[in-house]
């Protein structure tokens, strides 16, 4: 999947609607803090698996382990309680705990299977690794590259989700056939396969581009601790201004 984290223009708003899920990750109340860890792991946990395999240089079958348990133990034992948004980002605050929990992990632990509450989203390791394998990013830079598209491809499906329920199906297939098949195609030949005119073209890439930015956003607003953090991101990011 390409993605032009530019896209929609320079039209946005701050999201309103969605609070903070970091503050959460310490709560003493165990249903709260797992909620919050739930997302987290959902856009963390391909990032972090890739992170693992490349500078640890673990086989996959480990570096799923460690990954399961890393975030498992993160919810027991509070991993993330001690986050001081004045000293970074989360994203890199939660990169050091990975690194740490790697360092300590021994071989006889990394395949001990984990309990402790947490319902996990399903991890599709497959497709990281088939990831892996058609471009492995340098290892320097792997898990803030990984975070970024594991950002753009939750927001897909969410897209997807929401114009097949309410019934943009059209425009999503529109908005998937150009600027996610990585295809090259003008709008007159998207006009001609899909029967309207070029110029409803342009709007349905508009609106679809206009709303994955928002539901970024709305991700990103999730999963940092305040607005400070969460426009930096944005920054990083999106390169907007908030």
């Amino acid at each position: 999947m390409t993605v032009d984290t530019s896209i929609g223009g320079l039209c946005y708003r701050f999201p309103q609607t969605q609070c903070s899920v970091v503050a959460d990750l310490g709560s003493p109340d165990p249903a709260l803090r797992s909620s919050a860890c739930e997302k987290v792991v959902a856009a963390y946990w391909k990032p972090a698996y890739k992170h693992v395999r490349l500078r640890w240089k673990t086989s996959n079958e480990d570096a799923k382990d460690l990954v399961q348990s890393f975030f498992t133990c993160a919810l027991d034992k509070a991993f993330f309680r001690d986050f001081d948004q004045a000293r970074g980002t989360f994203r890199t605050y939660l990169r050091t705990c990975l690194d740490r929990f790697v360092a300590k992990e021994n071989r006889a632990a990394r395949r001990r299977k984990r309990g402790g509450g947490i319902t996990l989203v399903p991890l599709d390791f497959e497709s990281a690794e088939r990831e892996l394998a058609l471009a492995a990013p340098a290892v320097e830079d792997c898990f803030e590259k990984e975070w970024v598209r594991a950002l753009f491809e939750l927001a897909v499906t969410t897209l997807r989700q929401r114009c097949h329920s309410d019934g943009r199906k059209l425009q999503f297939s529109v908005f998937e056939r150009y600027d996610l098949t990585g295809e090259r195609i003008t709008y007159g030949q998207l006009a001609s396969e899909f029967g309207v005119a070029s110029s409803t073209i342009t709007n349905y890439l508009a609106a679809m581009r206009r709303d994955l930015r928002r539901i970024v956003l709305e991700n990103l607003r999730q999963i940092t601790s305040g607005d400070k953090e969460f426009r930096r991101e944005a920054r990083a990011v999106l390169g907007i201004e908030i």
